[in-house]
């Protein structure tokens, strides 16, 4: 059986697969908690604040805000992305310097790395540059390693600080920020957000919007359906995605162009929907005599 994705969205009279698990900013969902987190990153940035920490669930879209971030940001900054750093504070900078393009010489020591840091601040500074170092998955940073950082915002010019941190990551991010050995760091948090699990309004607006952009001209989701997907998904968009994506599949094996409260029931009896992993897995239903699957 080949589910060829082709047929899929030419089923529906899409353009392309709406409910991908990928994060893509051109389907980005401005419900009112990422427009309120996107407006703390661009508050961040343009106040020059030393930290910004923004967190949310596993799947909340914090990585699409990134991106959409990334799209958007001026010619006079200069973006360094790090995605799971770790080791000690040496290779750190590594990670740093890496980030933003620079060799980080392999026999290099800390204190050469933190010099050939500084020296790339004050450099970007004297050419008009600011420097900004995102972290994603920011919550698998280590407390010596938060502490390390707080120590990269002490690099300033008279009044004029060198280095901006954006943080993000999963809501114990916020827990280890708390915590009393970091006071100093987190007084230096100058832009914060928590996104929060979308209501079930907001999750029915949410699937339209991306039927939507995939070109959708009519309703596929009922309502039913939609309130049914918020309640399993627990109203996190990577979630909805999932089992948005699994209920199409389904009932374009069953031939039918509409989504309803049964055919998410399906889906959902059948095990074949991971939230969070607690879920086994299973095989699509067969598809009926004349249905549009094909077969290979």
């Amino acid at each position: 059986m080949s589910r060829t994705l082709d047929i899929y969205t030419q089923f529906f009279g899409l353009t392309e697969r709406p409910f991908s698990l990928v994060p893509d900013p051109g389907f980005l969902f401005w419900s009112p908690r990422h427009e309120r987190a996107y407006t703390m990153l661009e508050y961040g940035i343009l106040t020059h604040a030393p930290i910004t920490l923004i967190t949310g669930e596993v799947g909340a879209g914090k990585t699409t805000l990134l991106h959409h971030l990334l799209n958007t940001i001026e010619s006079d900054v200069q973006i360094g992305l790090i995605s799971n750093a770790h080791g000690d504070r040496g290779e750190l900078l590594r990670w740093v310097l890496m980030a933003l393009d620079q060799r980080a010489a392999p026999e290099a020591g800390y204190v050469d790395l933190f010099s050939q840091f500084q020296d790339y601040l004050i450099a970007q500074y004297g050419q008009g540059q600011r420097v900004i170092l995102i972290f994603d998955e920011a919550q698998n940073l280590t407390l010596e390693t938060l502490e390390e950082l707080r120590m990269f915002t002490n690099i300033n010019s008279n009044k004029d600080e060198l280095l901006q941190l954006i943080l993000v990551g999963q809501p114990e991010l916020r827990g280890n920020v708390q915590r009393p050995e970091l006071s100093q760091f987190a007084q230096r948090v100058a832009a914060s957000y928590h996104i929060e699990a979308l209501t079930p309004q907001m999750v029915a607006d949410y699937i339209r919007h991306r039927l939507e952009v995939a070109g959708a001209q009519e309703p596929i989701f009922d309502e039913a359906a939609s309130t049914r997907v918020a309640e399993a998904s627990r109203g996190v968009p990577r979630l909805i995605n999932q089992l948005c994506d699994l209920s199409m599949v389904y009932a374009f094996t069953l031939d039918r162009k509409d989504v309803t409260l049964d055919v998410v029931e399906q889906v959902l009896a059948d095990g074949v929907f991971f939230a969070g992993g607690m879920a086994t897995g299973a095989a699509p239903p067969h598809p009926r005599p004349g249905s549009k699957w094909t077969e290979t």
